[in-house]
């Protein structure tokens, strides 16, 4: 994964809202709960390769929002342990 896709990875997750919703769980069981979307206002390049990896769900018509999926959360996670964690807590 290269810088540009770790910072839209990043950027998505601290701009998302969370909403109600259906999904596929690890275990392709239809689940309902709590699902993170963000504006998909990123380079498309960026968005496709980060779909094609599993971290998000886009849909390719006109809606202007991505879902982020758990390992996408996870990734997320990591990344701001990566970029945004301050010296004095290292």
């Amino acid at each position: 994964m290269n810088e540009i896709e770790e910072l839209t990875m990043l950027l998505l997750y601290l701009t998302a809202w969370d909403e109600e919703g259906y999904f596929y769980d690890e275990n392709d069981n239809l689940s309902k709960g709590a699902i993170k979307h963000s504006w998909k206002g990123y380079s498309f390049d960026a968005l496709n390769s980060l779909t094609d990896k599993g971290y998000l769900y886009y849909s390719k018509n006109k809606s202007k929002s991505v879902s982020i999926t758990k390992e996408g959360e996870e990734l997320a996670k990591h990344l701001i342990e990566k970029y945004l964690k301050s010296e004095n807590q290292q």
